[in-house]
């Protein structure tokens, strides 16, 4: 069906018209949202949970314009620099043919403060923010949350990943009690469930299931190779397949330094991404993929959430990820806006056990192959009954620590 909603305006209507249809996230929520009413959804990446909640909004923002009080004050909160750009650009691309310009502020860290200070003035329409540099800027008088009538929480599962709880308890004190809140997620652990009980008022739960065998149109391949091949194979399958952009995952800023650098001694235009990058230096590294001025990104798992790159063919797993979750986002970077994607993990012998949890997780098998003039050497260990150390099936010290400090948190709030 068309992308309409009745309660839309054909402006709005008009802007989405690059999407052929509702994904079934938008369908069940911007009802809801207009409605005026809470919203907790869970939906895979690349299922479109932005455009859920950025159509309704404008919708409303654009509905209260002809009132004395103009502004919705929507306060989207996220927990990347590089999310709160994507949502900033998707806010600013659907309003793009509405009467009047709507003022979004990006409220994040790892840049100077000022010119957000600066934005500030006069208020905004829409403020999308990490939480801590909201925190910054409440210190320092330069926003006021007392106003905020919709609060949106968008990948909270990353955003307490991340250890982001103390400072959204934070964040919930300084809003006012009548406000519609909107919890968009990716997975629904039970850290997310508890801060859903704290803030939500009878929400509409929605829940999208990940089929990760038909939707997206994701092709999943898994190459066996030797651990010291991966850099040589991956330039093969660069230098033949023809794919224009290929985003590479690896497991550390080390790799993803040494492989890039590998790749351009080799003539293949590289850059890499990830944490220890300046904010400025990664959004021009992204300007720069995004419009092809380079063939390869080399990520952390930086990149697998809320990174939208139009006509992505490709992500490598050249290092797996941890678990089957941050496997099914950096598949999603790929195969979105109803395009065919292609998903390839280098399974070693050292990580075959680990791809193994991830098939039982996302229950679907990926057959193994080899490529010629690659065939591995290694051997596979036999797995031990009782033993640990496949990843994703053990908590990492900082995932346990993460998850210590949430329990404190929350422990110091109930006295």
């Amino acid at each position: 069906m068309p992308f309409s909603f009745p309660c839309l305006s054909a402006s709005l209507v008009r802007a989405a018209d690059r999407y052929a249809s509702p994904t079934p996230v938008q369908a069940a929520a911007i009802p809801v949202i207009l409605a005026g009413g809470d919203v907790l959804a869970t939906a895979p990446t690349g299922s479109g949970k932005t455009t859920a909640f950025v159509l309704p909004l404008l919708q409303r923002w654009l509905s209260s314009s002809r009132e004395t009080s103009r502004r919705v004050h929507p306060l989207i909160l996220v927990p990347t620099r590089e999310l709160a750009a994507q949502v900033r650009e998707v806010v600013q691309e659907l309003s793009l043919h509405l009467p009047e310009r709507v003022k979004v502020v990006s409220a994040v860290g790892g840049v100077s403060i000022n010119p957000q200070m600066m934005a500030l003035r006069g208020g905004a329409d829409f403020i999308v923010a990490t939480p801590g540099r909201l925190l910054d800027l409440v210190n320092q008088n330069a926003v006021q949350l007392s106003e905020v009538s919709v609060l949106v929480l968008d990948e909270a599962d990353r955003m307490l990943d991340l250890g982001f709880a103390d400072e959204l308890a934070r964040i919930l004190k300084l809003l006012p009690k009548n406000r519609q809140n909107l919890l968009f997620s990716a997975t629904f652990p039970q850290a997310v469930e508890l801060i859903a009980r704290d803030f939500l008022n009878e929400p509409t739960r929605i829940e999208i299931a990940a089929d990760l065998t038909s939707a997206p149109a994701i092709e999943q391949r898994a190459i066996r190779v030797d651990t010291e091949q991966r850099a040589p194979l991956l330039r093969h399958l660069i230098a033949t397949q023809g794919w224009k952009r290929v985003l590479v995952f690896v497991a550390s800023q080390y790799t993803a330094d040494h492989v890039a650098d590998k790749l351009r001694r080799n003539g293949i235009k590289a850059r890499s991404f990830h944490g220890a990058v300046s904010q400025g230096g990664r959004s021009g590294v992204l300007a720069d993929f995004k419009n092809s001025e380079f063939q390869v990104l080399v990520a952390t798992d930086l990149a697998g959430r809320g990174l939208d790159i139009a006509q992505l063919p490709v992500v490598i797993n050249y290092d797996l990820p941890r678990s089957a979750v941050d496997y099914r986002h950096r598949m999603g970077r790929t195969g979105r806006a109803g395009e065919a994607g292609l998903a390839i993990s280098f399974v070693t012998a050292a990580s075959h056990a680990s791809f193994c949890l991830i098939e039982k997780r996302q229950r679907f098998e990926v057959p193994r192959e080899e490529i010629s003039g690659f065939e591995p050497s290694e051997v596979v260990a036999p797995e031990s009954p009782g033993e640990g150390g496949i990843k994703g099936r053990r908590k990492s010290k900082k995932d346990k620590l993460r998850e210590a400090a949430a329990r404190e948190t929350r422990a110091r709030g109930g006295k």
